[in-house]
């Protein structure tokens, strides 16, 4: 027979192993809250509050955790017209963010969309005050597109080019501690060998979804292909047209199992994915995406 005493103590043991387990699922949210897997951002360009202040209370009505703030524009000039290079304004930027709850998970250099990274003299001062803005808020990574004008699948003889100042920029980059994600127009298995002719780790993949989809190409393969350490950050968007939640051509659950796979975990940006019923409202369209995203991955 086993001893009543030992008994006893089983049992309170069990009842407060059950209790215990029944409070960490009750308040489970609470954790999640403060350490993500999968957190999930908007960008202040696509809402229309490029290096606004309002981007903040705007993505915190959206719903979402964190904001990419964008380096402002370029043009003709020598480097971006950065209004967070004033040390006043960039403290209001984290005094917000801050306040908000809210993070500021990358910083955008959307001004190479147009621009060409393969010829344009001053861009080491470019790249420097990205990192310079970076360092000064505490933000690692940022977000660098080589757009139409750096577009290696349709102009291969920039690649020379491209890779000498990448490998400029990474050397910038890993002397700062912070990383640089590359959009580029190529497939994985392109951008992952011209990763390996960057050679350096400060520079990584700044993957995102519509790439792959819009060139007819396996988003998944896609993601393996490049793998976890190689993805620095995902913008998770579609063309416009539908919400991700309504889009046929991506299934976002499917996606998760993917990443939760391939070990990945970090921030996943809405950028597009508009419905076209009504593409200017921006609330509507950025709180529809983000909760879907968020209800999916977190």
């Amino acid at each position: 027979m086993i001893d009543m005493e030992n008994r006893r103590q089983f049992i309170g043991k069990l009842a407060l192993l059950t209790g215990g387990l029944m409070l960490t699922d009750q308040y489970s949210w609470a954790y999640a809250s403060v350490d993500q897997r999968y957190k999930v951002a908007v960008v202040d360009l696509m809402i229309l509050k490029r290096q606004k202040l309002g981007a903040f209370d705007l993505s915190k009505e959206i719903g979402a955790d964190g904001v990419e703030l964008d380096m402002g524009g370029l043009g003709n000039r020598d480097t971006f017209d950065n209004k967070l290079a004033d040390p006043v304004v960039r403290q209001q930027f984290m005094d917000k963010a801050k306040a908000l709850n809210l993070e500021i998970c990358s910083l955008a250099m959307t001004g190479f969309y147009a621009q060409s990274l393969a010829t344009r003299p001053t861009y080491q001062q470019m790249i420097g005050d990205c990192i310079t803005t970076m360092k000064a808020m505490n933000v690692k990574v940022a977000f660098l597109p080589l757009g139409i004008q750096g577009d290696l699948v349709k102009n291969p003889e920039l690649r020379p080019a491209i890779v000498e100042r990448l490998k400029v920029a990474g050397k910038m980059a890993k002397k700062a501690g912070v990383v640089i994600g590359i959009e580029t127009a190529l497939d994985a298995r392109g951008e992952l060998q011209l990763l390996k002719d960057i050679n350096s780790a400060a520079i990584k993949s700044y993957f995102n979804f519509s790439n792959a989809i819009k060139n007819g190409r396996d988003l998944h393969t896609e993601l393996r292909i490049l793998g976890r350490k190689n993805i620095v950050q995902i913008h998770c968007t579609n063309d416009d047209g539908v919400w991700l939640q309504n889009d046929p051509k991506i299934d976002m659950k499917a996606v998760r199992r993917t990443l939760d796979d391939m070990g990945w975990k970090g921030w996943l940006v809405v950028e597009r994915s508009r419905d076209a019923k009504d593409p200017r409202n921006v609330k509507w369209n950025f709180t529809a995406n983000t909760s879907y995203v968020k209800s999916v991955f977190q």
